[in-house]
C-alpha cells in the first residue's frame, strides 16, 4: 500500500478523488495528514507527496519533502510558478482542478520509480557482474549465523556491505555496534569491550557494559580488523570460542549472543604466514567471505553510482537542484582510476554539487587533478586490449599449472584473492 500525502487547504476534497480513481486495495493511498507540517516531529515517510503551490510557504515544504519523496506539485495555470517549482526539484506539476484520471496517470508513472527506492541495498549500487555476486553473498550470509570477513580496498564499502547483512538479517531489530579496532589502545581493551563492576578498579563508581555486551543479540562490527594488536586478538579469540565475556572485577562470566561481521583491506592470509596475525583466529572470523572489487575494476558502475551519490547530496544546495552530470563530465570520471575507490568518487560528487551553477555537473565543476588523468580505457586500442588480455590468461594458465590445478595456491601466488581469480577464470574462459 502506498502511503501518499497531501499538504493542501483543499486535502479532504483532493482526497475524494483518490477514492474514485480506480485503485486496488493494496495501492489505494492511505488517509492524508491535511496541512500537517512535513518537518513535524514523528511524520512518516511517504511513497509521494503532493503539493499545493497556493500555500504560502510552500518553497520551503518542496525544499525538505524533495529529499525524501517524489514531490506532485500543482495550481492554477501558472507557466512562471510551475518552471520555478520543478527548478526547486518537483517531479511533476499539475494544473488545477485534479482530476481522478490525472492522479491515476501521475501515480502510475511514478510507480516504478517508488517501488525500485523501496527495495535493494540501499547506500549499495551496481549492475556489474563482480557486484552482483557480492549482492547474492550479502544475502547468503544475511541467512546464515556464522562470521563474515570482508576484504577489499579502503573506500569501497565494506562498513555499508556489513550493515546490509545486519539490516536483512533476523537480528535487524537489535543492535549494530560498530568498534573501530586500531582505535583502542591496548590499556582501555578490556574495560571498552567487556566493561567493568563498580568498585573494580579506582574510578569505577558505577558499573559499565561492554561493547559486546551492549550487542548482545545483535551484530558486532570489527572495522580493520587487520590492525588490531596481539593482545586484542587474544581476547576476541576467546569470545569466539566460549561465547561469553567477564566483566573487569566480575565474579561470573556472562554469556553474549553475538554474530561477528569483521573487514580488513589488509591480506589477513600473509599476515598469518608472517606470524602478524593469529591463523586460529583468521579461519573463525573467515568462514563467509566477501570481496569488494576496486573500483577501477566495475568502471560500468559509475554512472549508477554518480546517480545515487548526487541525490544523496543535493540536499546541501538550497538554491538549485543538481539533478546528474553531463556526459562530458561522465566521460572524466569514467578516464579516472579512482585510487580512492567509491569514497574518492563521493567526495568528488560532493564537491562539485557546491560548485554547480547549472542543474548538470559540467566539467569545469570537477577537481582540476581529474582532468590531468590518463584516460585509459579510451586511448586502449583493441589491439592493446588483446595483447594484455592474451599476457594474463598465460600468467594465469602459468599458475594454476605449477599449483596442479589448484584455485586458492594459483590466487595466492598470484597476489589476488580466490574470487577474483576465478572470476578471471571464468572472463578468460580458461577450462580448468
Amino acid at each position: 500500500m502506498f502511503d501518499i500525502l497531501i499538504i493542501s487547504d483543499e486535502a479532504g476534497e483532493i482526497y475524494s478523488l483518490f477514492k474514485t480513481g480506480g485503485f486496488s486495495p493494496d495501492t489505494r493511498p492511505s488517509k492524508p495528514s491535511g496541512s500537517v507540517p512535513c518537518d513535524a516531529p514523528g511524520s512518516r515517510n511517504y511513497d509521494m507527496a503532493f503539493l499545493d503551490l497556493d500555500l504560502e510557504d510552500w518553497r520551503n515544504r518542496l525544499l525538505d519533502l524533495r529529499q525524501r519523496t517524489a514531490v506532485i506539485a500543482f495550481a492554477k495555470p501558472d507557466i512562471r510558478l510551475a518552471v520555478e517549482a520543478m527548478k526547486l526539484g518537483a517531479s511533476d506539476f499539475l494544473e488545477k482542478p485534479l482530476t481522478a484520471e490525472v492522479i491515476d496517470e501521475v501515480i502510475d508513472r511514478h510507480k516504478k520509480r517508488i517501488l525500485t527506492h523501496k527495495y535493494g541495498f540501499d547506500e549499495i549500487t551496481g549492475a556489474s557482474g563482480p557486484m552482483q555476486e557480492v549482492f547474492g553473498l550479502i544475502k547468503k550470509a544475511a541467512a546464515s549465523e556464522s562470521n563474515v570477513l570482508i576484504t577489499g580496498e579502503s573506500g569501497t564499502g565494506k562498513e555499508l556491505i556489513a550493515r546490509a547483512i545486519h539490516r536483512w538479517s533476523p537480528r535487524e531489530e537489535k543492535p549494530f555496534v560498530t568498534i573501530n579496532c586500531s582505535a583502542i589502545p591496548d590499556n582501555l581493551l578490556e574495560s571498552e569491550l567487556f566493561g567493568f563492576e563498580k568498585g573494580s578498579f579506582t574510578g569505577a563508581n558505577y558499573t559499565k557494559k561492554g561493547l559486546l555486551e551492549s550487542a548482545d543479540g545483535g551484530t558486532i562490527f570489527f572495522d580493520e580488523v587487520g590492525d588490531v594488536s596481539p593482545l586484542f586478538q587474544i581476547k576476541i579469540l576467546r569470545v569466539l570460542q566460549e561465547g561469553e565475556i567477564m566483566r573487569i572485577g566480575g565474579m561470573r562470566p556472562l554469556k553474549v549472543d553475538v554474530r561477528i561481521i569483521a573487514a580488513t583491506n589488509k591480506d589477513l592470509k600473509t599476515a598469518c604466514r608472517q606470524s602478524e596475525f593469529r591463523e586460529d583466529l583468521y579461519y573463525r572470523l573467515n568462514v563467509i567471505n566477501i570481496h569488494l572489487p576496486p573500483l577501477r575494476d566495475r568502471l560500468d558502475d559509475i554512472p549508477l553510482l554518480v546517480d545515487h551519490l548526487v541525490i544523496k547530496h543535493r540536499a546541501k544546495r538550497r538554491d538549485i537542484l543538481i539533478k546528474g552530470v553531463t556526459a562530458d563530465a561522465m566521460a572524466i570520471l569514467k578516464g579516472h582510476s579512482f585510487p580512492g575507490n567509491v569514497r574518492e568518487l563521493e567526495n568528488i560528487i560532493e564537491r562539485a554539487i557546491s560548485f554547480a551553477n547549472t542543474p548538470e555537473i559540467l566539467p569545469s565543476d570537477l577537481p582540476a587533478y581529474l582532468m590531468q588523468s590518463v584516460p585509459v580505457l579510451r586511448t586502449a586500442t583493441p589491439k592493446m586490449r588483446d595483447a594484455v588480455l592474451t599476457r594474463e590468461r598465460e600468467v594465469i594458465l602459468s599458475a594454476l599449472t605449477e599449483s596442479g590445478g589448484n584455485i586458492s595456491r594459483a590466487a595466492a601466488a598470484l597476489g589476488i584473492y580466490r574470487q577474483q581469480l576465478q572470476r578471471k577464470i571464468k572472463a578468460l574462459k580458461i577450462a580448468t
